[in-house]
C-alpha cells in the first residue's frame, strides 16, 4: 500500500502533464515535449533517479509520447488543410537522419548539457517569437543547393537532443523562410512523427542495459511515463488544434513565444542552480 501511496502523487502530475501536452501539441503544433521533459526531470529528481541519466529518461520518454502526440496533432491539422506535404517530401528524410543522429549525440553527454541546450534553445525561439518580427524572414522560400538539407537536420538533431517534437524549432524557422505560420504549424505536427520515432529507436539503443534506470524501462524510454502521458496527449491534442484556428497571426506567434519564455527560464535555473 505503500508503494501505492508513493507513486500516485507521480501518477496525478503525469496525467496532468499529459493534458497540457496535448492541448499544446495541438495549439503551437509542439508534440508536448517542451512540457513534458522538464516535468518529468522535476518528477524523476523526486523519485530519486540518478542524476547522470535523469534527463536522458525525461527526453527519450517524452519522444516516445510524441509519437502518439503527433500522429492525433497531424490529423486534426491536416483535416483543417494547414499540413505542407510537398514540404514533408522535400525535408522528411534529413529530418529523420537528423533525429537519429540527435539521440545518439545526447546519449554521450551528460544530463546538465542537455538541460542547457534544451533551455538556451527554448529562450533563442521565445524571444524570435515574441519580438515584433512578424514580417522578418531571411528568404522567400526553401532553401536550395548544397544548403538545402541544413535546417531539417538542424531541427530533426536538436528536437532529438531534447525530447520535443519540432514544432519549438520548425515553426519559427518556417516563419524565417517566409512560409505561414498557421501553415508552420500544421505541417510542424507531422515532423514530430518523423523525429520521435527515430530519436526513439536511438535512445532504446544507447540506454540498453543501464543498471541505474528506473523500473519499468525499456532502454531510456520509461514505459510507465508513456502509459500515462500519452493517451491524454492524444485526446487532448484536438482541442489545441481548435483553438489555433481561432487566433490570428500575432496572437499565436506571442502565446508560443511566452509559454516558452516561461520554461526556458525554468529550466536555465535549475541547470545553472545545480
Amino acid at each position: 500500500m505503500d508503494v501505492v501511496n508513493d507513486l500516485l502523487p507521480l501518477a496525478a502530475m503525469m496525467l496532468v502533464t499529459g493534458a497540457i501536452a496535448g492541448v499544446l501539441a495541438g495549439l503551437l503544433g509542439v508534440g508536448g515535449g517542451i512540457v513534458i521533459v522538464p516535468v518529468l526531470d522535476a518528477a524523476l529528481s523526486i523519485y530519486g533517479v540518478d542524476p547522470e541519466i535523469r534527463m536522458h529518461v525525461a527526453v527519450a520518454t517524452s519522444l516516445t509520447c510524441i509519437i502518439f502526440t503527433s500522429i492525433s496533432s497531424a490529423r486534426a491539422h491536416h483535416q483543417k488543410g494547414s499540413v505542407d506535404l510537398r514540404l514533408v517530401r522535400i525535408w522528411g528524410v534529413w529530418i529523420l537522419l537528423g533525429s537519429l543522429a540527435g539521440a545518439i549525440a545526447a546519449s554521450s553527454v551528460n544530463s546538465q548539457i542537455l538541460s542547457a541546450i534544451f533551455g538556451v534553445v527554448a529562450l533563442i525561439v521565445a524571444l524570435k517569437m515574441m519580438l515584433p518580427t512578424d514580417n522578418l524572414t531571411v528568404s522567400n522560400d526553401l532553401p536550395q543547393g548544397l544548403v538545402a538539407p541544413v535546417p531539417p537536420l538542424m531541427i530533426g538533431g536538436l528536437s532529438s537532443m531534447m525530447g520535443i517534437g519540432g514544432g519549438t524549432l520548425s515553426v519559427p524557422v518556417l516563419t524565417l523562410l517566409n512560409q505561414p505560420i498557421h501553415r508552420a504549424v500544421g505541417t510542424a505536427a507531422l515532423f514530430g512523427l518523423l523525429i520521435s520515432l527515430p530519436g526513439t529507436a536511438g535512445f532504446v539503443v544507447s540506454g540498453w542495459g543501464d543498471s541505474r534506470l528506473p523500473p519499468g524501462s525499456l532502454g531510456f524510454v520509461n514505459l510507465i511515463g508513456v502509459a500515462l502521458i500519452a493517451p491524454v496527449t492524444v485526446m487532448m491534442a484536438p482541442f489545441g488544434a481548435r483553438i489555433a484556428h481561432r487566433l490570428n497571426k500575432r496572437q499565436l506567434s506571442m502565446l508560443f513565444g511566452s509559454f516558452l519564455l516561461l520554461v526556458a527560464l525554468r529550466m536555465l535555473y535549475q541547470t545553472f542552480s545545480g
